[in-house]
């Protein structure tokens, strides 16, 4: 099983039960959850948009890095997620951010995830369950490059019951 991690939002809809919904989605045979951040309010990028709930997960997977992006997709699409334009309002948005340590760039897929140093809203949650995690193209942690963002704009939500099955 390889680990992973992935980074969800939404900004539409009732966001906390999506994003809660898409994490009990990828609990399937040859995936699963293993821990989850707490929910974060963050202002979005881009256009004029309501604030987005984010969290992120770390998962074990047998799928291959293309495979278990494909996965994420579906999920996106089973919760009604249409691409219309970049960094725009959606229902739900889930990226692989990290896959073991791989490197790797194709057309569909670029790991580590091209932007993950830049983005508070994605370390800092991701901090809270892999502080650890070395970026394998930067090589510092999960945890140093969250020191070093700018975390204004995200904030932390109370606890949300979340049984891990």
């Amino acid at each position: 099983m390889a680990r992973c991690a992935i980074g969800l939002g939404s900004n539409l809809g009732d966001s906390q039960t999506v994003l809660l919904s898409a994490l009990d989605r990828l609990n399937a045979a040859d995936t699963r959850v293993t821990a989850r951040s707490h929910l974060y309010q963050t202002a979005p990028i881009g256009p004029a948009q309501p604030d987005f709930l984010n969290c992120c997960a770390c998962l074990q997977t047998r799928l291959p890095p293309a495979q278990l992006l494909q996965r994420l997709l579906d999920i996106e699409a089973q919760f009604g997620r249409i691409r219309r334009e970049r960094w725009g309002p959606r229902t739900l948005d889930i990226d692989l951010l990290l896959y073991e340590s791989q490197v790797l760039e194709t057309p569909a897929l670029t790991l580590p995830h091209p932007r993950l140093h830049e983005r508070a809203f994605v370390l800092v949650p991701l901090s809270e369950i892999a502080p650890n995690w070395q970026h394998p193209r930067l090589h510092q942690s999960v945890a140093a490059l969250a020191e070093r963002c700018d975390r204004s704009g995200v904030r932390r939500l109370p606890a949300v019951s979340y049984q891990l099955l």
